[in-house]
């Protein structure tokens, strides 16, 4: 899609999306309507892609501005927030809540606006089915949250690395030689071998390549529906724990802790040439490893096809002061343009089905990357995507058991040790 045309279908949106609002909530008294200047606090981490979205809006609506905070460290955001929402104060006038994190905010879904209220079920449509239930309290009254995107998953690789090693660089030969993570494992110690010098390992580390398994191999991973803890019931934990630390026992991982700044100077100085890549995470990888490795990164599908990491909402907390405007926003933000719009900008899929037959998403192609098939890669499999329920205390229980890793993969424990101390943590950190 081109710009020109991106931007007259945002203008449009906009003026819908402004005008049903208004419809829908009796005028807006707390925009430019009211001769008012408005500061619209946005509070997200990572990449959301909304930069020329903001522009747009304030374009459409004068006197409002829009200031953006984007927290890098997932955890602590999700700390922050939490308080914030808890002390009714501090949070912004838009959060982005992840999915993570979704259970823990409906129990407390009186914190947020109640997006029933302003038209909500009116969008249904525009979401996954359990893209919207997701946000939604169980007895199906209030929703705190419009989806922004949904985590597809497939795999990002060095190009230049692989040629290097001796291992074929086209990405349907390159998916040839994975369709389950054994032969990922078993090209890893190929790319070993060819690579010769040691400096640069097949994947980045055991900890984000088990986050991968795990989340594609489960309906549940930490917590079942009744959020009891089953870390020790299910068995694709621990069989993504000893798929991980098998990669590690066979020297093919970096061995780099994901977001660190070890992690992100590895994708610039080529020091891993695998990783497990949601749609998400192309944007991150561009920025990160540079201008100057554009073309050298590509993407292929990921072992076993398909899986489901990552998404978020958009939510209004109940302390905003400009919630009228700040819904609108959100309203702007998460619908088909403006999921589109952000998928162009950073990669994040979708969570409107709607658009997984645009041309413009199927046909999308990713210059960075090789000009990578984008759009067929993570289209293919969205419309199938499922939800894998991640309990109110996920972040703790899933930190104590990367931690547990990491002190395997730093050689302080056996994996079986650490397969004990993770349990142990994670039952500490479920209270």
């Amino acid at each position: 899609m081109s710009y020109t045309r991106r931007s007259r279908l945002l203008a449009a949106a906009a003026a819908l999306i402004a005008m049903s609002s208004l419809a829908a909530c009796g005028g807006d008294d707390s925009g430019s309507d009211s001769g008012e200047d408005v500061t619209l606090r946005v509070n997200l981490f990572g990449k959301f892609g909304y930069t020329d979205l903001y522009k747009q809006f304030e374009k459409e609506h004068p006197g409002v501005k829009i200031v953006e905070t984007a927290e890098g460290d997932l955890g602590k955001y999700n700390t922050q927030l939490t308080q914030r929402i808890a002390a009714g104060s501090g949070a912004g006038d838009v959060v982005a809540i992840e999915e993570g994190q979704a259970v823990n905010f409906l129990a407390s879904a009186d914190k947020f606006v109640n997006l029933q209220d302003h038209g909500a079920n009116d969008l249904k449509d525009q979401f996954l089915p359990w893209k919207f239930e997701g946000a939604t309290t169980a007895d199906g009254s209030t929703t705190i949250g419009l989806g922004t995107d949904v985590g597809g998953l497939a795999m990002c690789y060095r190009r230049d690395l692989f040629e290097k090693a001796g291992l074929p660089t086209d990405r349907e030969a390159v998916a040839a030689l994975w369709p389950t993570w054994d032969d990922f494992i078993a090209t890893g110690e190929k790319f070993q071998e060819g690579i010769g010098d040691g400096k640069a390992k097949f994947i980045d580390s055991a900890t984000n390549t088990y986050n991968s398994i795990l989340m594609q191999s489960a309906d549940e991973t930490y917590f079942d529906r009744d959020n009891n803890l089953i870390i020790e019931s299910n068995p694709a934990v621990k069989d993504a724990w000893d798929k991980s630390l098998e990669m590690d026992e066979k020297g093919i991982s970096a061995e780099l802790k994901s977001f660190s700044p070890e992690w992100n100077a590895g994708f610039k100085n080529g020091d891993f040439a695998t990783i497990a890549c949601p749609a998400w995470m192309t944007g991150y990888i561009k920025d990160q490893a540079g201008e100057e490795n554009a073309g050298k990164w590509d993407i292929a599908t990921v072992p076993g096809g398909s899986g489901n990491w990552g998404g978020s909402w958009l939510a209004v907390p109940a302390a905003s002061k400009n919630q009228d405007i700040a819904i609108e926003l959100i309203k702007f933000l998460s619908s088909a343009d403006g999921q589109l719009a952000a998928f162009n900008a950073v990669g994040n899929l979708p969570s409107n089905p709607n658009l997984y037959e645009d041309p413009a998403l199927q046909q999308a192609t990713n210059p960075y990357f090789n000009d990578a098939p984008v759009g067929q890669l993570f289209v293919a499999g969205a419309a199938n995507l499922e939800p894998v329920f991640l309990g109110a205390k996920n972040q703790p229980v899933r930190d104590a058991v990367e931690n547990a890793m990491r002190s395997v993969e730093n050689g302080q424990r056996s994996s079986a040790e650490g397969w004990d101390v993770a349990v142990s943590d994670a039952e500490k950190a479920a209270g």
